[in-house]
């Protein structure tokens, strides 16, 4: 079987992601759960020749990266059949590969359960909003709804840099530039300095990896654009603490100030096992008001969770309320509840007390 049948066999299979790795059979990901497609390990050299099938279909991309770093990330599409972002790695000295297959169409959030609140973060016209959570919750699915919200709604010039391309955005009522590291532009950090030269309104930036694109994100949300980004982090006062902590210590003062002024938002995501099967999103919304612009300017973080808490009127959410609830509809475990919580002692007390 060829790689092309492989990956229309996933589309079919309404799977997530493809797992190649020497070993163990092709396995395929669906509803949160990787199963074995057939009972023959794949070898070696069975992997090499799919994954040079791979780059082929890739509009025969070099294997230089690979042969080179060890590691290469790239998007392709297969005409009627779908878009797909592969991860292409060596270990144990043999290449693998761990393929994630994406829709033409783009997620309707609705059908995925994003709250409302969250997509109206399109409605926002400056500032910074970050949507975190661990890698595989869902987040550019998340900025994916956001920006098609934009194009549909507003009259904007939209610059998204991205590290692949996954969701591919056709022009509405916004412009939509598309732009790939690596292949339209050396780095996050070029690309972002070039695209305040671009008259954008929006910057979306597929991840904030370092310092010196926090620190250049920062510099473009102070200057009247929205930007939205990502980080790898769970909650929103861990959030707050990462960025921070990026900086070198004599500037930390200066960059609790600036996140002050810049921020408008976290939103904090997690892909839940669910006990009808699938997996289901939960989500942790802390929009910035003045009190909690005071807790990061004196250096108070740890008590911007009982800001949250006491500020659903203002749309936030915490994320062990988001639990708790899910818990409550009999939509997750109480043991994924507790599992999935900033402090699980404290989640099975509530939890006990229901």
């Amino acid at each position: 079987m060829n790689i092309a049948e492989l990956l229309s066999i996933a589309v079919d299979k309404q799977a997530s992601d493809i797992f190649m790795v020497a070993g163990m059979p092709l396995s395929y990901k669906a509803e949160g759960r990787i199963e074995c497609q057939e009972e023959d390990k794949l070898y070696p050299a069975q992997i090499e020749d799919l994954i040079k099938e791979l780059y082929s279909l890739a509009g025969n991309r070099s294997m230089k990266k690979i042969q080179e770093e060890g590691d290469d990330d790239f998007s392709f599409a297969l005409p009627r059949l779908s878009r797909f972002r592969a991860n292409v790695f060596r270990q144990r000295g043999s290449l693998a590969a761990i393929i994630r297959i994406i829709t033409f169409n783009l997620p309707d959030y609705e059908k995925l359960r994003i709250p409302r609140t969250i997509i109206d973060v399109a409605k926002m016209t400056k500032g910074m909003v970050l949507v975190t959570g661990p890698a595989g919750s869902g987040k550019s699915t998340t900025l994916a709804c956001i920006i098609n919200e934009i194009n549909r709604t507003r009259n904007a010039h939209v610059i998204t840099l991205e590290d692949p391309i996954e969701y591919l955005h056709r022009h509405d009522k916004s412009v939509v530039s598309q732009r790939e590291i690596g292949t339209d532009t050396e780095s996050y950090v070029t690309g972002l300095r070039a695209a305040l030269r671009q008259a954008p309104d929006v910057i979306l930036l597929g991840e904030m990896r370092d310092y010196e694109t926090i620190r250049t994100a920062m510099t473009a949300a102070e200057t009247g654009h929205l930007v939205i980004s990502t980080l790898h982090t769970i909650g929103a006062a861990n959030t707050i603490d990462r960025i921070i902590d990026s900086f070198p210590p004599q500037q930390q003062q200066q960059i609790r100030v600036q996140i002050s002024m810049v921020m408008e938002g976290v939103i904090s995501q997690q892909l839940l096992p669910a006990l009808d099967g699938g997996v289901r999103p939960a989500f942790e919304i802390m929009f910035f008001n003045n009190a909690i612009r005071n807790l990061i300017r004196e250096s108070k973080i740890h008590q911007i969770d009982n800001v949250i808490a006491t500020s659903q009127k203002e749309g936030m959410v915490s994320m062990d309320t988001s639990l708790i609830q899910m818990y409550q509809k009999g939509l997750i475990s109480r043991e994924t509840a507790i599992t999935h919580s900033n402090n699980s002692e404290l989640m099975e007390k509530k939890i006990e007390r229901l």
